[in-house]
This record gives structure tokens, C-alpha cells and sequence, in this order.
């Protein structure tokens, strides 16, 4: 950055949450202060054979961790805190300031890792709290979304006001606290150098649902249903929870909770006190067979067709717990993820299979809102807050672009309405502001414990294993004869099945065996690597033109001494 920015210039910019829908990360850089605001993780979709998740490129916070003074949390979803300890494992952060039930999901997070967090320090904010630092204030905004504590960042420096609204929607019936609109209000009137916000909903019209509407339709539609009721949703949405204990209890069902982000959620929301049940209400999972089916609401995590989670399990009967039963409603209180659909769409066809009602959300049963600000929510975010500057964060190209014409009509200068990429770097001065180049950025692969050992390389090669298999030819070579004195060994795994094609098999064999050995006598000395390398490519070659397939060829040498 330091070639990017001038000394007395404020760089913001973008590791993770532009053009995509997760791993949010931002940053703000001024007079060699770095503030990063929020570090998340992105769920794979499906070309991501075999990756747990994805984290943004932290190379630019290595090579300046001696800048970095804090880590500013503005919500507790994964998106926003799940890539915490892998942040934690590469670069030392001073202080993590998070608020309410954030702090307990950071905790409860980071206990997994007892070395990290003993020398983590996470501060704990309130709403009306302020941080100086050199030439900087940051204070805090509550604003409503699909989690508790979700708050607005604002910057205050002696270039001008900077707010992050993190993830937002415009609720005014919400069922925990109110949005501060007196403070969003109070801080347009001061003159707002640079707003970023959230575009995840820009391409919807009007104003997103309140969360108390759901509540009521849940409420209804439990008074409908006679038989057991399993409930999908999302484990971070605690209101969404609450909202359906309340149903039971109206309905005098007893809950059971399956699923471990789930348990834990409910343990954290009972603590804060945004989770509220009479005693008795949840009972444990072995107890269900003590009630009737229409005493019992199962409540799980699985809404998104993880195939680990417990709806994914209850649907293909390996639950060790819970059985379906002909006549089960399943409601899925939550929407697909962007890339979830097919896992989705193939828990929902065997929940049917299996004898079972499925209610997903539509215009006639409300079972779920978005915690996002659709289109209208976002116009007035604008007009309340008059940002000089606007930089449309967290979300696809598309909704980033959607957001920034909205900004447009909304009185933003067009010249003023930067749309990025992750790792450009826009920079403010007295002056105005610039493009002003890049930091590295990009995508890092976790699988399982490892962090980057998964490259791109390999997830093509997975890619192409999954699409058109293995060959293998295993080949004994005398070196010097310079013969091939065994016949060749084949080895296919998804490519061709051996017993059903000897004469493509023998050919290919043939062929390689003809090939090799006048490569080798063209060679005054054998060299192994350039004999592979030249048959890899040729057997590419034979095997497409006879196949129309390219799998993963690998040839293996074993040579001997005659």
C-alpha cells in the first residue's frame, strides 16, 4: 500500500465480499493504520470439489501486521466472523471489538482453538461506545437484520465520515431492538465522505418483509399442521428461533434440537437473553418418542442440503436419532443460498419420497424473510446517510452495479460511485478521490485443517477426475535394452470399465508400448522425466481421439537392470 497510497492519503479497500456473496472483509488504511472490518468465510459451491471453505488472500495483513489495529466485527454470521482463526493463525490481531451475541459465537468459535484463544483480546461494544485512535473515532450504529447486533462501523476522521453498514434491512417491526434511524439521520446532516453498503438485495424492489410478519405466519401455520413438525433454518437466525419456540408453546408442542451448530446457538441466545422458553418447552432428542406426533416440533440445521447436517440425514434415513414418519411437515424456514439449489431441491425430493409434507417459502405460506435490504430499504439508507462518495460492498458484480445506479438516482455523482474488485484500492485525499491501484487479493482453499494446501491446480485435476477419471499404465522398462520386456499394467478409475473394453484397452496399450520404445531409442541417455512428460502427452492425445475424453493420465515407470 505504501506505493498505492500517499502518506496523508486513507486507502479503502476489499480482501473478500466484492463480486461474491461471502467472505466479507474490508479494509481502511490511513497514517499507517490498518482497521479491518469483519473476516468471513465464503461456502463453496459445487466446482469446489472437496473444499470446506474459502478465506480471502491475507498476504497484503502479513506484510503489514504491524499497521493493524484492530478487527471490527459488525455481525456474528459466518460470511462475516467464520474466517476468524484462520486470520488468527497467520497475523496477530491487537484487539477484536464485537458486540452482544457475536462475542459468544467468536468465543464459542475460537474455543476450538484453546492456543488462539488465550491471546485473543475481543472487546466487547456497546451502541453508544467510541475508540479514538491516531486522527480516527470509530462508533457504532445498531441496525436491524436476520442475527441480534448487527451495527453499522463509522470512521471519523479528518478527511471525513466513512461508514460500513454491514448487513442491514429497514425493519420497523422488528422483534428485537430498533434500528438507531436518530443516529443514521444525525450523521447524514454532518456531511458522510464515503458510505459502503450492503447490495446483496439491490435487484429487489420495495422493502424486504418484516421478521415479525414471519413470525405470525409461523404461528398460523403450526396451528394447521396435526402431525409432527420439523423446522429447518438457519442456526445464527436467533429471532427466527425465538419467533418459533413461540409457536410451539401457543401450540403446546415440545421442542427437540438436532444439530450442533444449532444446540449451540440456542445455548448462546438463552444466555444473552434473546432466546426465551418455558421450562419444559425443549426437551431432549431421546425423549421424542415419549409424546404424540402432533406434541413434537424437531427444529435442525440442514436448510441449505449440507448432506452432513441433520435435515440431510433425517431425509436419507441415516439420522441416528429421528426417523421420518409418513405425514411429517417439514417446513424450510430460510431460501437457498446462490449455489445451494441442487443439494436443496435433492433433500426436498427425498423428504417427499419419504412420506413427508415440504412447505418452502411462497406468497402463500411465509416461512422465511431476508435479512438483506432490498431495493426501496437501500434508497433510503442513501438519502438518510448523503454519502459525497459510494462504494456498493457485499454482493455479486451485478447487484453491486444495481446498487451504485440506485446511489445515482439518488444523488450521488455518477464520477463518485466506484464499483470494485477485490484488492482495488480506492484512495481520498483533500483533493477527492482516486483509483488507485491494488493490493494482492484472491481466493484461499480450506481443506479440512490445511490453509492453501489446495491450489487451483488441484481443483481442476479434481475437476477432471470427477468428469473423466484416471488412466494409469503402469510400465516396466529395461534400460538397457531399451524394451519393455512385461506387458503394460492398466489401471482405470472412472474412465473406462476394464472387463468391457479389452480392444480399446489392448490398443491404447499397443500403441503407448510402440510409442515408448522409439522414444527411448532416440536417446543416448535415458531420461525418465522427459520419456513421462512425452508419453503423458501422447497417450492425451491417443485417448481423446479415440474416446472424446480426457481423463487424468499418469504413467509409471519401473525400471530393472537385465
Amino acid at each position: 500500500m505504501d506505493k498505492v497510497i500517499t502518506k496523508n492519503e486513507l486507502g479503502i479497500f476489499a480482501l473478500g465480499g466484492l463480486g461474491e456473496v461471502g467472505k466479507n472483509m474490508y479494509c481502511i488504511e490511513y497514517l499507517n493504520q490498518i482497521f479491518i472490518i469483519d473476516s468471513g468465510i465464503l461456502f463453496p459451491d459445487e466446482h469446489l470439489l472437496g473444499v470446506d471453505y474459502v478465506i480471502p488472500d491475507y498476504t497484503y495483513l502479513e506484510q503489514n501486521a504491524h499497521k493493524i489495529v484492530g478487527l471490527f466485527i459488525t455481525h456474528g454470521h459466518e460470511d462475516h466472523i467464520g474466517g476468524i482463526p484462520f486470520l488468527l493463525k497467520k497475523v496477530s490481531i491487537p484487539k477484536i471489538y464485537a458486540a452482544g451475541v457475536a462475542v459468544d459465537l467468536i468465543e464459542n468459535k475460537l474455543s476450538e482453538y484453546p492456543d488462539l484463544l488465550s491471546k485473543t483480546q475481543i472487546v466487547e461494544f456497546k451502541a453508544h461506545f467510541k475508540y479514538s485512535f491516531k486522527n480516527v473515532e470509530v462508533s457504532f450504529i445498531r441496525l436491524n437484520h436476520s442475527i441480534p447486533d448487527a451495527y453499522a462501523i463509522v470512521f471519523t476522521t479528518d478527511l471525513g465520515i466513512i461508514m460500513h453498514t454491514g448487513d442491514f434491512k429497514i425493519d420497523f417491526t422488528p422483534v428485537g431492538p430498533s434500528a438507531e434511524y436518530e443516529k443514521l439521520a444525525a450523521l447524514g446532516s454532518k456531511g458522510v465522505l464515503c458510505l459502503l453498503a450492503d447490495s446483496t438485495n439491490s435487484l429487489k424492489e420495495g422493502f424486504t418483509d418484516s421478521e415479525r410478519k414471519i413470525g405470525a405466519s409461523i404461528r398460523d401455520l403450526f396451528s394447521r399442521i396435526e402431525n409432527r413438525i420439523i423446522v429447518a433454518t438457519f442456526a445464527s437466525n436467533i429471532f427466527r428461533i425465538q419467533q418459533i419456540i413461540e409457536a410451539c408453546v401457543e401450540c403446546k408442542r415440545h421442542i427437540a434440537i438436532f444439530g450442533r451448530s444449532m444446540e449451540k446457538a440456542i445455548e448462546v441466545g438463552q444466555e444473552i437473553g434473546y432466546i426465551k422458553a418455558p421450562k419444559g418447552t425443549i426437551i431432549e432428542t431421546s425423549e421424542i418418542t415419549h409424546y404424540q406426533p402432533n406434541e413434537i416440533c424437531c427444529l435442525c440445521t440442514g436448510s441449505q442440503g449440507e448432506p452432513l447436517a441433520a435435515l440431510s440425514r433425517v431425509a436419507n434415513g441415516t439420522h441416528k436419532t429421528i426417523k421420518l414418519i409418513p405425514g411429517d411437515t417439514i417446513i424450510f424456514s430460510s431460501s437457498p443460498i446462490p449455489g445451494n439449489q441442487e443439494g436443496v431441491n435433492r433433500t426436498i425430493n427425498l423428504l417427499f419420497k419419504n412420506g413427508a409434507n415440504v412447505i418452502t417459502h411462497s406468497p402463500i405460506t411465509d416461512t422465511h424473510t431476508s435479512g438483506h435490504a432490498s431495493n426501496g430499504e437501500q434508497k433510503l439508507m442513501l438519502s438518510l446517510i448523503r454519502p459525497k462518495y459510494f462504494i456498493p460492498v457485499h454482493g455479486e458484480y451485478r447487484m453491486q452495479k444495481t446498487h451504485g445506479n440506485t446511489a445515482i438516482e439518488c444523488g450521488v455523482a455518477k464520477e463518485n460511485v466506484f464499483i470494485l474488485e477485490n484488492g482495488e484500492v480506492v484512495a481520498f485525499s483533500e483533493k477527492g478521490a482516486r483509483l488507485a491501484g491494488r493490493v494482492p487479493s484472491g481466493e484461499v482453499y480450506i481443506d479440512g485443517t490445511g490453509i492453501g494446501d489446495i491450489s487451483s491446480s488441484i481443483i481442476r485435476e479434481r475437476k477432471f477426475l470427477s468428469e473423466d477419471g484416471m488412466f494409469a499404465l503402469v510400465i516396466t522398462i529395461d534400460s538397457q535394452a531399451r524394451d519393455i520386456p512385461l506387458e503394460p499394467q492398466v489401471v482405470s478409475r472412472g474412465f473406462i470399465y476394464m472387463k468391457d473394453s479389452e480392444e480399446l484397452t489392448h490398443s491404447i496399450v499397443n500403441e503407448a508400448k510402440d510409442y515408448l520404445i522409439g522414444e527411448m531409442k532416440k536417446m543416448k541417455i535415458l531420461n525418465y522425466n522427459i520419456l513421462k512428460h512425452n508419453l503423458t502427452d501422447f497417450l492425451n492425445t491417443l485417448i481423446y481421439s479415440k474416446t472424446d475424453r480426457k481423463p487424468i493420465v499418469i504413467p509409471i515407470f519401473m525400471p530393472i537392470e537385465s
